[in-house]
């Protein structure tokens, strides 16, 4: 079946001819600047390909010169003449001149500053095309292939110039470009940083930045310590582009290994070279806060290693205890995959006992209603609907969605829980959402023939009409 004629694709539009159609876009890009620019790019890569590039470079002077300030409302558009130009270079200026198309996207990533400290990117969308242009760097790179020192100390530059986090991916994307002269002569580069004392000025002339519990802040005090970070970072990146595990565990002191974050990433590395033991005592060494929600990656890491170990049973040990803890599917069925035959049967009826009985009404709920194990699920519902918090409905809807076909009255009371905390809080943003889930309440009451304990549809109705009958809003929503 052939499309209508006023159907927007490329065949109708070809039936406009080009006279016609090169009309219509000049009218759209007398009103549309980034129209008017795609189409002089367009212009001049048929006429000559070469001088794309010095299209690109006028506009990215422009770009950095302009002082006006983009608000949430003008950042797309410059956002979008961003990207422009950067897919430019990828897609056009590249095709030609691998090394040109280099020098502008380096040139285009040292306009970051200045574009970040005239706009509103409080939505990331400027950072965003920022951090996609550091990716590019790698396979322009790799066609161009400058000289691994020359690009060394190119980065060297650029990560001491990233306020806006824009070269924070740079090292990993450049590693393969450098080898290891190139990464050998960055690595000293920052060795050499570290050793280089920050100048303090006299007192009298120390800028305070601000004030903190021990008194003022003083401007190089925080640079000093940002560098410390950024030479920490750096050879860090530089360690796990090298291969060398040793060299990554030394950039952090003995107190930094005692947190749970970075035991983790050091015991990660110390699995991938083939150092289960080691890994096993990084990982163990993390302070971890009491009573704190278990974190999922320095658990994992923990099993891994203790499986590598050979110590299989430890490892079972430890997944029960996670899924005891936080209920994670993913642990026990880890842990029920290992059991022999009938014994998983067991263990998995203990664990929904345990599910059923856990201190988060709405964790026991996710939790049974993704197993599926739903007939728990409405009777974790019917037993403990006192404890239901209508606000969590990004919980509560779904679960009342999985439990409709079988179990109407858990369904219904999860509903219930809904529209009780909208109408008692007056949530009229919510009133739409209540009124539907009024109605099917009254749909699912034919399907329950005893409440039991729970109050039948007609008289719950009732109860809510005294209650909250002046919230016409909500009441006209069901009429």
């Amino acid at each position: 079946m052939m499309a209508p004629k006023k159907t927007l694709n490329a065949e109708n539009l070809e039936a406009l001819g080009a006279r016609r159609l090169a009309e219509l876009l000049l009218n759209v890009a007398e009103k549309d600047a980034l129209t008017e620019r795609r189409l002089r790019l367009e212009l001049a890569a048929q006429k000559a390909p070469e001088s794309v590039a010095a299209e690109v470079r006028k506009r990215l002077i422009q770009i950095g010169r302009a002082q006006s300030f983009a608000d949430w409302r003008k950042v797309r558009e410059l956002a979008a003449d961003l990207d422009l130009q950067r897919r430019t270079i990828v897609d056009q200026v590249a095709t030609t001149d691998a090394s040109g198309a280099l020098e502008l996207m380096w040139r285009f990533l040292g306009l970051a500053e200045a574009v970040h400290g005239r706009c509103d990117d409080s939505n990331g969308v400027i950072g965003d095309i920022f951090r996609s242009a550091c990716r590019d760097l790698g396979p322009l790179a790799g066609m161009a292939r400058p000289d691994p020192v020359v690009l060394a100390d190119r980065i060297f530059a650029a990560l001491n110039e990233n306020g806006y986090g824009q070269y924070d991916h740079l090292i990993e994307t450049l590693a393969p470009v450098l080898g290891s002269k190139g990464l050998d002569h960055l690595k000293a580069s920052f060795i050499a940083l570290s050793r280089r004392p920050v100048e303090t000025p006299p007192q009298e002339n120390r800028k305070v930045l601000g004030w903190g519990v021990g008194g003022p802040l003083y401007e190089d005090e925080i640079r000093a310590r940002s560098r410390v970070t950024n030479v920490r970072l750096a050879l860090q990146k530089i360690a796990d582009a090298q291969g060398d595990v040793d060299a990554f565990i030394a950039q952090c002191d003995e107190q930094m290994r005692k947190a749970p974050r970075i035991a983790t990433a050091i015991a990660r590395r110390l699995l991938a070279a083939d150092r289960a033991g080691e890994a096993l005592m990084a990982i163990e060494a993390a302070e971890q806060r009491r009573g704190s929600w278990p974190d999922p990656d320095w658990e994992d890491t923990r099993i891994d290693a203790l499986e590598m170990l050979g110590r299989g049973a430890d490892a079972q040990v430890a997944r029960w205890s996670c899924f005891e803890q936080s209920l994670s599917s993913k642990h026990l069925r880890a842990y029920l995959k290992r059991l022999p035959d009938f014994e998983d049967v067991e263990a998995e009826d203990r664990a929904l006992d345990h599910a059923e009985r856990h201190e988060s009404i709405l964790g026991a709920l996710a939790f049974l209603v993704s197993w599926p194990a739903l007939d728990r699920a409405a009777r974790v519902v019917t037993a403990r609907a006192g404890e239901l918090d209508g606000d969590h409905y990004e919980f509560l809807a779904p679960a009342a969605e999985s439990l409709t076909a079988k179990y109407p009255l858990a369904a219904t009371l999860l509903l219930r829980a809904m529209i009780d905390f909208t109408l008692t809080q007056s949530r009229s943003s919510r009133y739409r959402h209540a009124a539907r889930h009024f109605l099917e309440c009254a749909s699912l009451a034919a399907a329950i023939p005893d409440y039991g304990a729970f109050e039948p549809h007609e008289s719950y109705a009732a109860r809510l009409k005294t209650q909250h009958g002046r919230k016409n809003a909500f009441w006209r929503l069901i009429m």
